[in-house]
């Protein structure tokens, strides 16, 4: 009987660990599909230039059309449906939410190159000329219910323009 026990005991460890690996494998295989994601879709957004500006020299690119690029690509790229929720073969179950939208270019009057700062997201960039940037996110995995809640999957990702010298 003890030997049972004993052997009952190893196995729901065994198990506990194998979900909780399965578990990290799953946060770092949607992490990097939301990396990667992320990647193509600031730098299809950077493309969307406005056109009479840049005849004048100045590079701006167009928030509106940028931003809609932007979710546009996201959702080709993650399977996602206009509200960025997932559709059906998305290997995401959870909502991604874009929680930062940001464009820095000469219509903001600022002087390149500069240092990029936001503290809330951690991103510290040196940036060379006119740029998009973008936070997104989705839900942590969950196959182990604990006590603590885990933090959102959360990539950034920084397109710039870099000038020839």
């Amino acid at each position: 009987m003890d030997y049972i026990i004993k052997l009952a005991f190893v196995l729901l460890i065994f198990i506990y660990s194998w979900f909780f690996q399965i578990q990290n494998q799953e946060w770092d295989q949607l992490r990097s599909m939301l990396k990667d994601a992320n990647n193509i879709a600031v730098h299809d957004a950077a493309q969307e230039l406005d056109e009479t500006e840049l005849t004048r020299g100045r590079l701006i690119i167009d928030p509106e059309d940028a931003y809609d690029t932007f979710q546009q690509t996201l959702q080709n790229n993650l399977g996602l449906d206009s509200g960025l929720s997932p559709q059906g073969g998305s290997r995401f179950k959870t909502q991604v939410k874009i929680v930062k939208f940001d464009i820095i270019d000469d219509s903001d009057g600022v002087n390149f190159p500069l240092i990029y700062e936001d503290s809330e997201y951690g991103i510290t960039k040196y940036i060379a000329g006119p740029s998009v940037i973008a936070v997104i996110e989705t839900e942590h995995p969950v196959l182990i219910f604990r006590s603590k809640t885990q933090q959102p999957i959360r990539v950034p990702a920084v397109q710039e323009y870099k000038f020839n010298k």
